[in-house]
């Protein structure tokens, strides 16, 4: 597969928004509610990932010249020592294919993964075997879901 992982620029907003929504809805619906994800789907506008993207580091994986996955990286709350990836995200139909562990190498690479002793992650329900693959474990070793269901997840360097 010809794949490109590249830095996000604004022009990709509109395409990561709703490779977002179609995620929330074919997919993460199947672990939570309709009314959750349609509402995640409704926040996650080009104007919420432009402003994301002004203080944390998103790529766009680029299949000719389409948007086909995202994945966005940021310091934790601020912290010099802790960052947590926001989201890592591949269309349905390209599931299966390596995309979201390509992203998350080049995410990987980033310098506020680099710089991190830990790097933490809300993870879907749906998305948590691929993350134990990656070597993420339950934060603090015990299983924790957030307010909102997702189960936050960590890797110590």
């Amino acid at each position: 597969m010809n794949l490109t992982i590249r830095p996000f620029c604004v022009a990709d907003a509109t395409q990561i928004a709703i490779l977002l929504k179609r995620i929330f809805l074919e997919i993460n619906s199947k672990d939570y509610s309709i009314e959750q994800m349609e509402q995640l789907a409704a926040e996650y506008t080009p104007e919420k990932i432009i402003e994301q993207a002004s203080y944390a580091h998103t790529y766009v994986a680029e299949k000719a010249g389409h948007v086909i996955g995202t994945g966005t990286i940021c310091p934790f709350w601020g912290s010099q020592t802790e960052s947590i990836i926001l989201s890592l995200f591949v269309l349905p139909e390209f599931h299966g294919y390596g995309i979201g562990t390509a992203i998350m190498n080049y995410l990987e690479q980033d310098t506020f993964y680099i710089r991190a002793n830990r790097i933490e992650i809300p993870a879907s329900k749906t998305a948590e075997q691929f993350y134990l693959r990656l070597g993420y474990q339950a934060k603090n070793n015990e299983p924790t879901e957030d307010e909102n269901g997702y189960l936050r997840m960590e890797k110590r360097r």
